[in-house]
């Protein structure tokens, strides 16, 4: 399709979305960039010029849509095509990505056959022909899996620490953002009951009288499950 190694730019401030397209891209011979809000984002987009862009829309700093309406007006850039990848694909939310310069919204969490079908979209079947590796077996793909959730729950011990002081402070942004992540990587490490419990969440922080007391109960919840996961058999065993 082209003579040079095609390089996509990953912008999202959770660890494990970042992750994730990092390892799904290894099935390819692409160059796979990563960082973590707007800001380093237009950096790394100048210094690599890279072929498409993953981007989150909820991130500190430079968020996703304020990136997306500098990088259109800057001529190196403008023309490199855009995913925003969101946990809240409402229309209005659609709408204000797609306005913003977007080419296409797919929701968290990621599914590989959707990445793989917006993907072939922008770059063209060629680039999935062309650049295909080796399948990954079923082993490897729960390996994977299981990597992940290490990641996840290594550094769930100061996420929870961060959302029990935004809780305690009643610090509804901080939360937000927090929350905001945990979501897009529940799905992702296979626990969906994580990005629906955080789902709640974020409904119950949007409304006008929050009740800080269940959302309290949410979040214990939430952590309820990742202890559970940490004395889990197919994670110890990694």
């Amino acid at each position: 399709m082209r003579n040079k190694k095609v390089t996509i730019l990953v912008v999202d401030d959770s660890d494990i979305i970042r992750h994730t397209l990092t390892k799904f891209f290894e099935d390819y011979s692409v160059e796979v960039v990563g960082c973590l809000d707007g800001l380093e984002g237009i950096q790394k987009a100048l210094q690599h010029l890279p072929d498409l862009i993953f981007l989150d829309l909820m991130m500190p700093n430079l968020d996703g849509v304020k990136m997306l309406k500098v990088i259109k007006v800057i001529d190196d850039l403008k023309n490199i095509p855009v995913i925003v990848i969101s946990g809240n694909t409402s229309k209005a939310n659609v709408l204000l990505a797609m306005e913003s310069g977007a080419d296409k919204v797919i929701p968290k969490p990621l599914q590989k056959e959707v990445i793989l079908n917006n993907v072939s979209e922008i770059l063209g079947n060629d680039f999935l022909n062309n650049s295909r590796k080796i399948n990954l077996t079923e082993k490897e793909n729960e390996e994977i899996l299981n990597h992940l959730c290490r990641i996840f729950l290594e550094q769930f011990p100061v996420k929870k620490q961060k959302i029990n002081r935004a809780l305690e402070a009643k610090r509804k942004d901080i939360l937000s953002n927090l929350i905001h992540e945990m979501k897009g990587a529940g799905g992702t490490i296979g626990y969906p009951i994580i990005s629906v419990i955080c789902n709640d969440v974020e409904k119950a922080l949007g409304v006008s009288a929050i009740d800080w007391i269940s959302i309290k109960s949410k979040c214990e919840q939430i952590f309820s499950i990742v202890e559970k996961m940490g004395t889990s058999k197919s994670v110890l065993e990694k």
